[in-house]
């Protein structure tokens, strides 16, 4: 099967066995990141350091003043982890390798936006604001996202992109010294933890007849029986169908948006795919999608299979000719199986997978890389 790798740039800036080593694992093809969330990364490979810290959100190549003028808000340029246009001197040296390059692109997650404009950010029932989660329903948000992906995704040399977070962030975050984990929250719960309280949020709730005075009392009583150690309310499952009629649409807006703004700067045949989740109330990296609707203005998407291949089946029903990326984590310390490559490929292809994407070919170690090599299976 086709295959992709992702990859940092620093992953390949000052390692210059770093081409010809993802080339051996028999990908055709890279994602590598052009603007990325703040991060820790092991470098296990790399001849001059072994990790690297990413301090926030950034673009890793220069932003395009003009494409920025007059607009409030604008991507951060990275520090020392990233200089320069470290995604271009990395795609450079990848295609030198025979590879095909597409830029990976990170939207709604942003600790610094919010952090610096914290009116960006999701607010909850209780009025705790996530400053990770910027709020797709704002149209300044909105507007800012759309801009930053067409300049990170069609960078020059890149084929297609794959946009990430694409849609609403919530709750669940990987954050420094996390202490969230007291209570456990099912997914309805962590739905109405995710659901947004700010102003626009507000009047789209209106839209769809939601008085939000009362709609946030009503998730405050579900959820009341979590914090005691049992389940979510009766009404939980209610609450989330009444509300998602307007967060689909402020998903479905921002897609459709994103891009039309990529294929406009991106040219013709400038592929484009989401990171995608067939279950619409989903939120973070997978941003939850209408399958139906998410096949009919990308290109394709790629979905989640480290927990198995069930999520492509909804997208694979629709019989579309886009392409259906499966993704598979191939580091084993992160709960990966590289050894179970073979396997795994074809149970995804069973399902009606096209492609696989291998999460992550920077982060994986020796032992990692030579069982995907092993594996025989990529193309």
């Amino acid at each position: 099967m086709k295959a992709s790798a992702f990859l940092y740039p620093w992953d390949v800036l000052g390692d210059p066995d770093a081409p010809a080593r993802i080339a051996d694992l028999g990908v055709r093809q890279v994602t590598l990141a052009s603007a990325y969330h703040s991060t820790r990364a092991l470098t296990p490979h790399h001849p001059r350091h072994r990790i690297v810290t990413a301090e926030h959100a950034a673009v890793l190549y220069p932003p395009d003043e003009p494409h920025w003028q007059g607009r409030e808000l604008r991507p951060y340029g990275a520090g020392a982890w990233a200089p320069g246009d470290a995604y271009g001197e990395a795609a450079a040296s990848l295609a030198a390798a025979g590879l095909d390059v597409h830029s990976w692109v990170v939207l709604a997650h942003n600790s610094r936006l919010g952090a610096e404009h914290p009116e960006t950010s999701v607010v909850n029932a209780y009025g705790d604001r996530y400053p990770w989660a910027p709020c797709i329903a704002r149209p300044r948000v909105r507007a800012y996202l759309v801009a930053l992906a067409a300049e990170a995704a069609a960078r020059p040399g890149a084929g297609g992109t794959e946009l990430e977070s694409c849609g609403w962030y919530g709750l669940a975050h990987l954050h420094g010294h996390d202490k969230i984990a007291g209570v456990a929250l099912d997914g309805t719960a962590e739905y109405l933890m995710s659901l947004c309280f700010c102003a626009s949020c507000e009047r789209g709730y209106g839209e769809v007849g939601l008085e939000a005075g009362e709609l946030r009392v009503r998730v405050r009583g579900a959820l009341e029986p979590v914090w005691r150690g049992g389940p979510v309310g009766a009404s939980g499952a209610e609450l989330l169908a009444d509300t998602l009629e307007f967060r689909t649409r402020a998903a479905r807006e921002l897609q459709e948006a994103a891009v039309a703004a990529v294929r406009e700067r991106g040219g013709p045949g400038f592929q484009v795919l989401l990171h995608a989740d067939p279950r619409p109330e989903r939120c973070g990296a997978n941003a939850g999608v209408d399958a139906g609707h998410v096949l009919g203005v990308a290109d394709g998407v790629v979905v989640p299979c480290a927990g198995g291949p069930e999520l492509l089946a909804p997208f694979a029903a629709l019989g579309s000719s886009g392409v259906l990326a499966a993704n598979l984590t191939v580091v084993s310390g992160m709960g990966g199986r590289p050894g179970e490559l073979a396997g795994d490929a074809a149970r995804v292809a069973a399902l009606g997978a096209t492609e696989l994407r291998l999460y992550h070919a920077g982060l994986a170690s020796g032992a990692d890389l030579e069982a995907v090599r092993r594996a025989g299976v990529l193309g």
